[in-house]
């Protein structure tokens, strides 16, 4: 089988894995600001359960997780699934996966601002929420954007563990052909394909990062 015929089948599993890698930032960022805002609560039950919510994501296996999100309401409520929930779980079980690591890169960012753009703020009349926004806010994302740019990259290549859950991404497809084929083809039109998408994820967020850098 030649590369272009074997790149025409692994099409499907690119748009899948593109869907679950932008699906999973669409809402995994918000929700990681969220967190973050939880996570430095002076409401103690909220912040120990954002460090429990932390600490349960990041300290177990993505795949467990996905395999929790789509089989729990079975196990749990005895909720039948459907076929259709596979997608639906994964986008799941990555957002909420990735929003922990994000929390804390925001979380990091936020507290590592001094206490006198904070003062300065208020003496302009600035509101909390006018401070953070207009103020706090871009500086910190400023800050961040190296270790944004590492997750994002890790999530590119995280998208492979969809076929825990028989989820037909781009891996799950190379296995199955490179199976059908006995060929390493489809391994390797794999690995070039998520080599050119965090290329291009560096790439754009390099760039964000030379905008973002107005003082230079």
């Amino acid at each position: 089988m030649d590369l272009l015929s074997i790149v025409s089948q692994l099409g499907s599993g690119m748009l899948v894995s593109v869907e679950i890698f932008f699906c999973t930032l669409l809402f995994s960022l918000p929700l990681g600001l969220l967190v973050a805002f939880a996570r430095m609560s002076k409401v103690k039950p909220i912040q120990w359960l954002a460090k429990l919510y932390i600490s349960v994501m990041r300290g177990t296996p993505l795949m467990l997780q996905l395999m929790v999100v789509y089989f729990g309401p079975y196990y749990i409520f005895g909720m039948r699934i459907s076929t259709s929930y596979r997608i639906i779980a994964v986008m799941i079980g990555f957002a909420v996966n990735y929003a922990a690591y994000f929390a804390e890169i925001y979380r990091g960012g936020i507290e590592s601002m001094p206490v006198g753009q904070y003062e300065a703020a208020k003496m302009l009349g600035y509101s909390k929420p006018q401070t953070f926004i207009h103020i706090i806010f871009p500086q910190v994302v400023k800050r961040i954007l190296p270790s944004i740019t590492n997750e994002v990259i890790t999530l590119v290549k995280d998208t492979s563990l969809a076929f825990v859950l028989a989820v037909a991404e781009m891996f799950t497809l190379a296995k199955q052909i490179a199976a059908a084929q006995t060929s390493m083809v489809p391994f390797i039109a794999a690995a070039v394909f998520y080599y050119l998408f965090n290329l291009l994820v560096a790439v754009i967020m390099e760039k964000i990062e030379e905008h973002m850098n107005y003082y230079r």
